[in-house]
């Protein structure tokens, strides 16, 4: 598979599963975060999902198009193993869905780095939250949810927080 048929299955993985999670979000109440901007187009389909209003953005440095760039309120710049521990202070225990799209090409470092987040990230999660993620976790109380039809196991995961 070509590298680019591999990022049009992941990107499509991701739309797939926030768009199931979206749909079982319907009605229910919290904010939303965002891990790693990029170019910020995830955070714009989370906006056209969700709202702006209550999406806080996780990133290291912002390098993303100008209108997919949150306010200043809802950006929180910096290490995420240093902003995310102090987070709770900011956002409080009311998180709905986190997105962790957080892959480095190092599969290593990845896994290191979504396990050291899930244990910061849990204390953040109301219950009933969903946690959207491109790396598997494996977190006490977090229970893998059904991907969409079209997703390949592995490819994305969807917890939910017991």
């Amino acid at each position: 598979m070509s590298r680019l048929d591999s990022f049009i299955r992941r990107v499509s993985a991701q739309r797939d599963c926030l768009n199931q999670v979206a749909e079982d979000l319907k009605g229910t109440e919290g904010s939303i975060l965002e891990f790693g901007l990029g170019n910020g187009r995830t955070y714009d389909h989370l906006r056209s999902l969700f709202g702006a209003e209550d999406i806080y953005v996780f990133e290291r440095k912002v390098n993303a198009h100008p209108d997919c760039i949150p306010d200043d309120e809802h950006l929180i710049l910096g290490d995420v193993l240093e902003t995310l521990p102090t987070a709770k202070d900011r956002i409080g225990r009311s998180v709905r869905l986190a997105h962790c799209d957080i892959g480095t090409g190092d599969k290593e470092a990845s896994l290191k780095l979504a396990a050291q987040m899930s244990v910061y990230l849990d204390q953040l999660l109301h219950r009933g939250a969903y946690v959207v993620s491109d790396q598997p976790q494996e977190v006490e109380g977090w229970e893998a949810q059904p991907l969409p039809e079209n997703v390949a196991p592995g490819r994305y995961h969807i917890y939910r927080k017991a």
